[in-house]
């Protein structure tokens, strides 16, 4: 009998571990297949790397890279060669290669894809996804333009559809870093991040987690390392953001270093570097493990 009862236990278990497999080779199957992710790049460590070298890194000027959430998109912003002006360009995988093409010319602003991946920021404009392919570009409108000589360099939204931005005014290097919330359909009048993040000048920038967690940005501070360095502030218990914390001397050295970002899923954080002059006419895309985000993160 208790011979019996026990195959009966076996028996069910093995079921429940096939179902189980099942289930999660449905789950696999519904992933994305790339052979050659990261435009077929040898991924970097703890130090710094320039992405794509010779294929997207060259001798010119090359900034804001990001993903789309299923990694078969790269879109960043080039200039030099063969491109007079600063164009909007893009990598799609398509029959298992990378296949570079221009999305804009000139560019429209700073791109940064929305988690679900149907909207594209370009800082005050977007572009929103359709059967067709992305959308013609549009202007965002009241409460983000008041009618001032300001305007949106880069633009980052959460899951939950919070916008943070930062907003450029050569007559005032310290604007504040501003987020405003989707409530019942609409956005609330922006309001300024606390000082933990808008202290220095230049504050520019921001990328969001989708989750919120946590907030990366560049700017001016005194007790950084050169032109520009690239800062993270984590979400405290109580909500509110904790002390600004500079990403390091790996991330950061004595040029510029801007527009951070994370790719979706949450493996790289790509960041901007000046390796040229004060005229900026050599800008290279750098990735580096995010594990560097978790020896940051306060235990």
């Amino acid at each position: 009998m208790k011979k019996a009862y026990f195959i009966l236990i076996l028996v069910f278990a093995l079921f429940l571990n096939a179902c189980n497999t099942k289930n999660q080779k449905s789950k696999d199957s519904d992933l994305p297949t790339i052979e050659n992710p990261y435009l077929g790049q040898k991924p970097p460590g703890l130090t710094p790397e320039a992405f794509a070298p010779d294929i997207v890194s060259m001798e010119y000027y090359e900034s804001g890279g990001t993903f789309t959430p299923d990694m078969k998109e790269f879109y960043f912003i080039r200039g030099g060669g063969e491109y007079e002006k600063l164009t909007f360009v893009v990598f799609q995988y398509e029959n298992n290669q990378w296949l570079e093409s221009v999305v804009r010319s000139p560019w429209a602003g700073q791109p940064v894809v929305s988690p679900d991946g149907n909207t594209m920021h370009l800082g005050e404009r977007y572009m929103e996804r359709t059967k067709a392919g992305w959308s013609e570009v549009k202007r965002l409108e009241a409460p983000f333009k008041d009618g001032s000589d300001t305007f949106i360099m880069r633009l980052s939204s959460s899951a939950s559809g919070t916008y943070y931005f930062d907003t450029y005014d050569k007559e005032k290097p310290d604007f504040p870093i501003r987020y405003s919330r989707l409530v019942d359909g609409k956005y609330e009048k922006p309001k300024a991040l606390n000082k933990a993040i808008n202290t220095g000048t230049q504050l520019n920038h921001p990328f969001i987690a989708p989750d919120e967690s946590y907030l990366i940005w560049d700017a001016k501070k005194e007790g950084g390392y050169g032109n520009s360095d690239i800062y993270i502030s984590f979400k405290q218990q109580d909500g509110s953001w904790g002390e600004a914390i500079n990403l390091g001397d790996k991330i950061n050295t004595e040029a510029w270093e801007a527009a951070a970002s994370v790719t979706p899923d949450g493996k790289y954080l790509f960041f901007n570097r000046n390796m040229g002059t004060d005229n900026y006419e050599n800008v290279d895309i750098f990735w580096v493990d995010a594990q560097i985000i978790e020896t940051l993160r306060p235990k």
